[in-house]
């Protein structure tokens, strides 16, 4: 079965030790756009924060797709349409809002136009990821928050003033949400249904495809729900051991532009 559809992830996978793309990765995406291979990114972070890798890609044209937010939204890249959107209501914030301001952690949630904070004094890593994505901020209370779309919320401090709160969330918390560290100092909340791997599953459903015709590559253990779904599974040499268990293949290392020898090994063969 031919493969028409490669997730992609950036970190570890896409970009090398550098945060770079290097050509042979470059052009590897070029000749897969050419045959007709769809190549979607798939990003924890909101489309500001890889706008510059897709236009760098040209993978901000008609008929492209990026998976956003970790699989909150699926976007058209040209338009930045909504494809598939799953977000938490206006309860689940301000239960989360509320647990946060009990453990007196700084927390933003993100939305498609920016993120918003309920802390007065707006926490070091709430600006310090606002610049990585290229995000605004707006401070605004939680009585300010009713009409917003929140996809996601986050919990952000020092490594050991988190590490020693998380076990103090509430049971319900963990249980009515996805609950994950996505770097020593972030504690992402999205909602139950939200992974790589659901937003891979509903974009080939539009597309017309089979997960037999779909492949993943990836590195880390949040990139572990797409590489579960799709028909072919790819994990970089620099991955997680855990995850190599579930690969199908193996490619080189992020260094070594294992994307490139993925695209061209197994599916431009």
């Amino acid at each position: 079965m031919t493969i028409k559809l490669v997730a992609i992830d950036i970190d570890g996978t896409l970009l090398n030790s550098q945060h770079e793309i290097t050509p042979e990765v470059f052009s590897a995406i070029q000749d897969a756009k050419k045959a007709g291979v769809k190549i979607v990114i798939a990003t924890g972070r909101p489309i500001s924060g890889v706008r510059a890798i897709l236009e760098q890609l040209q993978l901000t044209e008609p008929g492209d797709y990026v998976i956003t937010f970790n699989g909150g939204l699926v976007q058209d890249a040209a338009t930045g349409e909504d494809i598939v959107k799953d977000t938490l209501t206006y309860d689940d914030y301000l239960d989360i809002e509320l647990a946060a301001r009990k453990l007196s952690l700084p927390m933003h949630a993100s939305t498609k136009q920016g993120m918003y904070t309920a802390n007065r004094n707006i926490g070091k890593y709430t600006i310090y990821e606002a610049m990585l994505v290229s995000s605004p901020v707006f401070y605004r209370t939680p009585e300010e928050m009713a009409d917003k779309e929140i996809i996601k919320v986050m919990m952000v401090d020092e490594p050991e003033i988190l590490d020693a709160a998380i076990p103090n969330l509430p049971i319900g918390l963990t249980e009515k949400y996805n609950v994950a560290k996505s770097a020593p100092f972030y504690l992402e909340i999205t909602p139950k249904t939200v992974n790589k791997g659901q937003a891979i599953i509903q974009l080939a459903q539009k597309l017309g495809l089979t997960m037999d015709q779909t492949m993943a590559i990836g590195d880390q253990e949040n990139d572990r729900p797409m590489l579960e779904v799709v028909g072919n599974p790819v994990v970089m040499d620099n991955g997680n051991p855990e995850l190599k268990k579930i690969a199908k293949y193996i490619t080189k290392s992020n260094d070594e532009s294992g994307v490139a020898h993925a695209i061209r090994e197994w599916v431009l063969d």
